[in-house]
């Protein structure tokens, strides 16, 4: 059975805050001795909790401007708010290539808005780079080869959900709550692609959207099911809605979610750890709020980074490591470009990564790509939250009693059990 959730409309409201700083960096003269980055990102609208990605990119590009910059030249970082809207993406781009005069646009957030600007960009020969979408149509070298991905794919990503499900519980009922738009489809499409005959198992999915109001009927619903695993594929504020209602009708089935939803400060915390104890998902990157990082190198520049150049309520958001870490490998690509800022020669050094290690990736995940392969990501590491129940009763309900166990999984390949 398939229910699709009730469509309904939110208004989007502009941060007057980003709008004067994106208005102040664009009328801010270029020169022979900038490189010029464009970006665009949902920094109001639906989808406004990603818009720490952008806000952390610009914090990174003004630590690197601190330290004298990129073979000498400054980094002028020019992002726009696109409110979630494709059409208003396209536009913001043309005006960031065509005013602006950006060598590149980087890190805009997004499949819809990526798709919808990538057939301008590919005309216009700019480079596309490290978008913030694992969809597969993002890095397709021959295709579109000004357009660049960055983290592994949706569908690789829900592929890995499916044989953790084949490998441990290869005969269990299903059921999936997941995001009504191009991210949540490609993440079941995965899933179901890996599941192959056991998709059988799949006794409900329902279909909702990010401004769904009646998540509770949807649980229900779930729960009745009768399921013993239940997948949700969306983002964070929404999964640590839903984590809360299944436990508020005392539904404990096994819970898999997707990587952008396993924020522990985001999603699990919000939810109440109790609730988010045993939750599974896979994931690329550290997160800050993970105490087996706490002396780790990487996080404490990361935590030195937050404190000097990106002052935030939390230093905990997910979000915003994306953000960090993305920026780092274009720095990368440029350091690797030398006096020679041609895009073509930038989209030669993006094409040209080898081996490299992203320092706020999980250990053994890097970044290759070549002419041929513009996906620089592409492994992922199973996790389960678990919570600390060893703490004395009187500890208080800290990020610190949550930490992270990694899981083993055996390959079976897709559609056996």
């Amino acid at each position: 059975m398939r229910v699709i959730g009730r469509m309904l409309f939110v208004s989007m409201i502009a941060i007057a805050s980003l709008g004067a700083m994106s208005q102040q960096h664009a009328e801010q003269p270029a020169s022979g001795d900038e490189i010029r980055i464009g970006n665009v990102m949902p920094y109001s609208g639906p989808l406004s909790e990603f818009g720490a990605i952008g806000q952390a990119e610009a914090a990174y590009f003004d630590m690197i401007n601190a330290r004298g910059g990129i073979n000498g030249r400054k980094i002028r970082f020019i992002t726009r708010d696109d409110n979630s809207d494709p059409a208003t993406a396209l536009e913001l781009t043309r005006n960031l290539v065509e005013k602006d005069d950006v060598h590149l646009m980087f890190g805009s957030f997004g499949t819809p808005g990526n798709i919808a600007t990538r057939w301008y960009l590919n005309e216009k020969r700019i480079p596309q780079l490290f978008v913030a979408s694992g969809d597969e149509e993002l890095s397709q070298a021959k295709a579109f080869p000004w357009t660049m991905g960055w983290q592994p794919s949706f569908r690789s990503e829900g592929r890995i959900y499916a044989n953790y499900i084949q490998a441990y519980y290869p005969k269990k009922k299903i059921v999936v709550l997941w995001q009504n738009d191009q991210f949540g489809r490609m993440l079941y499409r995965g899933i179901q692609e890996g599941l192959g005959d056991l998709n059988r198992l799949v006794l409900v999915d329902i279909a909702f959207d990010i401004a769904d109001e009646h998540l509770e009927g949807h649980v229900s619903i779930l729960k009745r099911a009768g399921a013993d695993i239940f997948v949700f594929l969306g983002v964070p504020s929404t999964a640590s809605k839903v984590i809360k209602l299944a436990a508020s009708l005392k539904w404990r089935p096994v819970i898999i979610v997707n990587d952008a939803s396993a924020s522990i400060a985001n999603a699990m915390a919000p939810a109440g750890l109790e609730n988010s104890s045993g939750v599974i998902s896979a994931a690329f990157l550290k997160d800050p709020s993970d105490p087996a990082w706490k002396n780790d190198p990487a996080m404490k520049d990361w935590f030195a980074f937050m404190d000097k150049y990106h002052h935030v309520e939390s230093t905990n958001n997910s979000a915003a490591v994306y953000g960090y870490g993305a920026a780092e490998a274009l720095t990368q690509v440029l350091k690797q470009c030398g006096d020679d800022l041609s895009r073509e020669n930038i989209m030669r050094q993006a094409a040209s990564l080898r081996d490299q290690q992203p320092s706020v990736a999980l250990p053994n995940i890097r970044m290759s790509t070549s002419p041929n392969s513009y996906l620089p990501i592409k492994q992922m590491r199973l996790h389960v939250d678990l919570l600390l129940a060893h703490l004395p009763a009187d500890a208080g309900l800290h990020l610190s009693r949550c930490k992270r166990s990694a899981l083993t999984l055996p390959w079976r390949g897709p559609g056996r059990a």
